[in-house]
């Protein structure tokens, strides 16, 4: 079984597309946790990103985010990763990462020892596990 957190972008690109633009190792991550094979941590922060390009009109979603998040949660493969102040002490050390919620996810895949799926290589250069 695997284990990975997810970025912003990397659940959105997998859940309302386009996935062709995921890396292949998260795609079959992603779609290993919808069959319940794999689990994907998504930070709090994640979901709060999505909500809020859901409701500026940068991210469609048909049912509406909180139906759609509560469906995602809902699913074996996939755990919401709580904000924690050991996060938020822990991304500290991050700031060659410069955007302050890229910092607290990437804080959230060390807390939990699992690699980050994003494409950003801002963040793998900050010592972080990436997969993509």
């Amino acid at each position: 079984m695997s284990v990975a957190v997810t970025d912003s972008h990397a659940l959105i690109w997998y859940a309302m597309g386009p996935t062709r633009r995921l890396g292949r190792r998260a795609r079959a991550v992603f779609e290993r946790a919808e069959r319940g094979l794999a689990t994907v941590y998504v930070p709090v922060l994640v979901l709060v990103e999505i909500s809020e390009a859901v409701r500026r009109g940068s991210v469609r979603c048909d049912y509406g985010f909180s139906h759609w998040s509560s469906q995602l949660l809902a699913s074996p493969g996939f755990v919401a990763a709580d904000l924690t102040p050991a996060i938020v002490l822990g991304a500290e050390a991050l700031y060659g990462i410069p955007e302050r919620g890229d910092r607290l996810i990437a804080a959230t895949a060390a807390s939990l020892g699992y690699p980050l799926m994003t494409s950003d290589s801002q963040i793998a250069h900050q010592g972080i596990e990436t997969l993509w």
